[in-house]
């Protein structure tokens, strides 16, 4: 069987990195599904979905190395041709990704104890950010 299902998150914009772990069991205890795989993704091309600790000084140092490979006030030829400003944030997502496929077994998505998924949004101003979770399985 397959069930999909959406849901919004308010973001702040600059890699703000959100925990939506919770919001993904929400989706699996719903679909009534109890193990199979299930694929989360930000539409977009400037977010990305990926796991992480979520702890602040990780999320700190993450959001550091972000800057580091795709600096935000670095010029892009992206920025210079549509005039926004947001090339860092496209590299950032496609480095990334936009989804993450992961399994779930007993209505719970397979994680290790210190690990979340999470949506980043890279972009240069806040947005609400749609996040699709499908699931495949029985």
């Amino acid at each position: 069987m397959v069930f999909g299902k959406g849901f919004t998150v308010a973001t702040k914009g600059f890699s703000d990195i959100l925990d939506i772990t919770g919001k993904v069991h929400e989706v699996i205890r719903e679909s009534a599904l109890r193990s199979g795989l299930v694929g989360v993704c930000v539409i977009g091309s400037t977010a990305s979905i990926t796991t992480i600790e979520f702890e602040p000084a990780l999320v700190a140092d993450f959001k550091e190395k972000l800057e580091e490979i795709a600096a935000h006030d670095r010029p892009t030829r992206h920025g210079d041709t549509w005039g926004d400003d947001n090339g860092f944030s496209h590299i950032r997502a496609s480095l990334i990704g936009p989804g993450i496929c992961l399994p779930f077994q007993a209505g719970r998505v397979l994680l290790g104890t210190w690990q979340q998924i999470v949506v980043i949004d890279h972009d240069n101003r806040p947005r609400n950010r749609e996040i699709f979770v499908q699931l495949v399985g029985e």
